[in-house]
């Protein structure tokens, strides 16, 4: 018996922790319902983060179709973001209008997008950002002024971008504690000098030769 009310007491505890869980999570907006929606209808992935955390976990870069800055829209309407992939989609500087004010965002993949300086000033105001991927596009050292009042940022990473040894510099002095990364730079290989080739040798008289030069010689004694 007493087993059996242990037990009992046991499945009454998880059914309450797992209820109550699920009463203590926020109800969606209609609105955050249709963009999820929205979201979900192009072929992207919309996922809370933990059951017993609500934010979300967005990705789009294996979406159905072609995802540009029309699709990413509904995205305004989802301030839980804290996890969002556009990689390799059509998303120009334009586009991130969509996303600049989610504030709890902290992870932002944008790696081969359409993106330069200018959609860089968008993202000033994601005040919780910790990683940002940048490889493959079109910023310079410009673009990265946009960025140096991202203090909780973690992680950035510029492969393959027009920025320079003088911009990380600058950008380090600002946030000394960002790793960046920038991939494998491939040494230019060394140019061979070429060596002086050596003088060529006149050819000594062959011996006959030699006799009879001689034999001149004596006839001229």
């Amino acid at each position: 018996m007493r087993l059996s009310a242990l037990t009992g007491a046991v499945c009454w505890l998880g059914l309450t922790i797992s209820t109550g869980f699920a009463a203590d999570a926020p109800k969606l907006t209609p609105a955050e319902e249709q963009a999820i929606a929205s979201l979900k209808k192009l072929g992207g992935l919309v996922l809370e983060i933990a059951q017993n955390d609500p934010r979300l976990d967005i990705s789009l870069h294996l979406a159905d179709v072609k995802i540009t800055d029309a699709e990413i829209a509904p995205l305004k309407d989802l301030p839980k973001t804290a996890q969002l992939n556009l990689r390799g989609t059509e998303v120009t500087d334009a586009g991130l209008v969509h996303i600049k004010d989610l504030k709890g965002l902290t992870k932002l993949h944008l790696e081969k997008t359409k993106i330069t300086d200018a959609g860089l000033e968008q993202l000033k105001g994601l005040e919780n950002l910790e990683y940002l991927n940048l490889y493959g596009t079109a910023v310079t050292d410009a673009g990265l002024k946009s960025l140096s009042g991202l203090k909780k940022l973690k992680k950035l990473y510029l492969w393959e971008t027009q920025v320079t040894d003088a911009g990380v510099a600058a950008f380090k002095s600002d946030l000394p504690e960002v790793q960046i990364i920038r991939g494998l730079e491939l040494a230019k290989p060394a140019e061979k000098k070429e060596e002086p080739k050596p003088e060529e040798k006149k050819d000594e008289p062959k011996a006959e030769e030699k006799k009879a030069e001689d034999k001149k010689e004596e006839k001229k004694d």
